[in-house]
């Protein structure tokens, strides 16, 4: 008997979007400790494109289906699986494969609970915003009520989640973008101040914001030279995370400048520091972030949902910038249950 089948979105050769397309393949089984989730939607990241192109540090071997996070409903679980059962909705993390209407994961620590008012879409957007800002803002930079935080790339999933985490905490949030209607949208998510960084110097602004003081935590997925100029509107032992560089390139900062200021430069990588070096972090997250969902904390803002068969199109938004918070690749075989 033939074994049922799904449609998947699958990269056999490295380029640009277009390189994707869709296959029929068999419906995973549970095995023991495994669940297989009926995905409702996936969400893109931008390690999601480098990874499509072969410029990500993670190279799968081709071919293999693209998507780092997603959300869903559980379809099986096997033999020793405690704790989840078919029908609960939950969102996953998976390295890669979660363009596919069925994923097939372990049980243990890739898993969370989705709230009972979020829509898959919101969901799939969740877990990968959530724990870099969580890592950056908590384990990383350790945030605390009253300081000042300067959000860089504030109108991207990971921005748009450290600032709704950095309001949460207590922190005075100013928000950095290059489009004042995606930067209303920030505001709306809890920032305290926006500002155009296409139409004013950012440095500028903060000093004035800040009586001249400056930034006690900087959080930039940005990189080059919004990243180099930051050093300039960091108050003395300020805490500069570097999340990413989706300018495009790694940044040169001036050693003076971080000796004379007394700053502390701390590079994010949540998913490797789980993996490699800290355990037990994966833990704090599997307790923490459901919690925080479940308030309301971090609830993602999707402003772009596509059909598997448009694909493409949601990776060329991301590329394009024109995405306020994530993009959602939702799956024909499982709508979602609240909008």
């Amino acid at each position: 008997m033939r074994a049922p089948l799904m449609r998947a979105l699958v990269c056999d050769r490295l380029g640009d979007p277009s390189v994707l397309h869709i296959e029929e393949r068999p419906i995973p089984e549970a095995g023991p400790g495994e669940i297989v989730v009926r995905v409702g939607a996936g969400s893109v990241n931008f390690p999601d494109v480098l990874m499509v192109a072969g410029g990500y540090q993670h190279k799968p071997e081709l071919p293999f289906v693209p998507g780092m996070e997603g959300a869903g409903m559980i379809h099986a679980v096997g033999a020793g699986v405690e704790n989840w059962k078919p029908g609960d909705r939950v969102i996953f993390g998976v390295r890669p494969g979660a363009f596919a209407e069925y994923v097939k994961l372990k049980a243990s620590g890739q898993l969370l609970r989705l709230p009972s008012d979020w829509s898959f879409a919101e969901g799939a957007g969740f877990r990968v915003a959530a724990q870099t800002a969580y890592h950056s803002l908590v384990h990383r930079a350790a945030l605390k009520k009253g300081e000042t935080l300067l959000v860089h790339g504030a109108s991207g999933g990971v921005g748009l989640a450290a600032v709704q985490l950095g309001k949460h905490i207590g922190a005075h949030v100013i928000a950095t973008g290059s489009d004042d209607a995606r930067l209303a949208v920030v505001r709306a998510n809890g920032a305290d101040e926006v500002v155009n960084y296409r139409t004013g110097d950012f440095v500028a602004a903060v000093k004035e914001l800040t009586n001249g003081k400056g930034c006690d935590v900087i959080y930039d997925p940005v990189g080059g030279e919004v990243l180099e100029k930051s050093v300039r509107a960091a108050a003395y032992g300020a805490r500069l995370l570097v999340v990413g560089f989706t300018s495009g390139g790694p940044s040169k900062l001036m050693s003076n400048h971080i000796l004379i200021k007394g700053l502390s430069v701390l590079g994010v990588r949540a998913g490797e520091t789980i993996l490699r070096l800290s355990p037990e972090l994966g833990r704090d997250y599997v307790e923490e972030l459901p919690r925080l969902a479940a308030l309301g904390v971090m609830r993602p803002h999707v402003s772009h949902r596509f059909p598997m068969e448009r694909a493409a199109e949601a990776f060329q938004v991301l590329i394009d910038r024109k995405v306020v918070g994530k993009v959602a690749i939702e799956m024909s075989s499982l709508p979602s249950q609240a909008q």
